[in-house]
């Protein structure tokens, strides 16, 4: 204890405490993407994508280990094509002695994952799981009520700083005031109808459809769509401390456990003149 180095299977096994890679969707894929089990760790760097920009920002850090929310790998490959991008990511990644580990749909699910980093950032009380075992903590989405009732124009600006947004869509019809808010990080478009269910006056995700827009104006609901980007970036520094919190409960050593620092939407605005 003190002075141990830190292995990677000794991060998977924490990663594993912290969302159950059991809990992730049978389409998807968590765990470790790339790397050695028996690495030594210099120092993680967690992210919402692999690139290589990341992996460059890992190695001015110090860290060999890229932490993801997306799986760098997430459909079967035919074939490692180094001249298309996953299969060179993948390559420099082996090059370089780069690991990369994904937690996926398991973090959106788990309790103090991406829905409740999310919710945790409208400050969302009284929090219950949208989609997911009834009276249960684990699953999709959350709805909880904001502190104090908001004008919906007082919500936008209150939501648009906390997620760093310059422009957000709304479908539906915006109440006057609220107070009951559901939200889902990343591509939450199948859960409107449950978030009107539960009484959410207004519904935050991202990647709305068409059709699940149509939905809402034709039901008097109001959904925002605040990009899936925004509505996940939230659980980086929260991942971030939660394994900072473990590791100093095992007694690592390990400082360099950080955030991205240069990671952004890779959707631009442009403004009409």
């Amino acid at each position: 204890m003190g002075t141990e180095p830190i292995f990677l299977k000794d991060l998977l096994a924490v990663l594993a405490e912290i969302a159950a890679p059991g809990l992730a969707e049978s389409w998807d894929n968590v765990g470790l993407m790339v790397g050695d089990p028996h690495l030594e760790i210099s120092g993680v760097l967690v992210a919402l994508d692999a690139s290589d920009e990341i992996f460059t920002e890992a190695q001015k850090h110090g860290c060999n280990v890229v932490l993801t929310h997306h799986p760098l790998i997430f459909k079967p490959l035919p074939a490692v094509r180094t001249d298309q991008v996953t299969g060179r990511l993948l390559a420099r990644a082996l090059t370089e002695g780069i690991a990369v580990v994904s937690c996926h749909t398991n973090l959106d699910k788990v309790s103090g994952g991406v829905n409740d980093a999310l919710a945790a950032g409208f400050k969302l009380r009284d929090c219950r799981v949208l989609a997911g075992e009834p009276e249960g903590e684990i699953g999709f989405g959350r709805v909880g009520k904001l502190p104090a009732p908001l004008a919906f124009a007082e919500f936008i600006e209150m939501l648009s700083g906390v997620l760093g947004l310059e422009a957000v869509r709304v479908a539906g019809t915006p109440p006057k005031t609220l107070s009951r808010v559901a939200v889902c990080g990343g591509s939450g478009s199948e859960l409107a109808a449950a978030a009107m269910a539960a009484g959410a006056q207004v519904f935050v995700t991202g990647e709305v459809k068409h059709s699940t827009a149509k939905w809402a104006e034709d039901a008097g609901f109001c959904i925002v769509d605040a990009g899936h980007f925004s509505t996940e970036r939230l659980v980086v520094p929260s991942l971030v401390a939660a394994l900072a919190r473990a590791g100093a409960a095992k007694g690592w050593t390990l400082k360099k456990i950080r955030a991205t620092g240069i990671e952004a939407s890779p959707f631009r605005y442009y403004f009409r003149k």
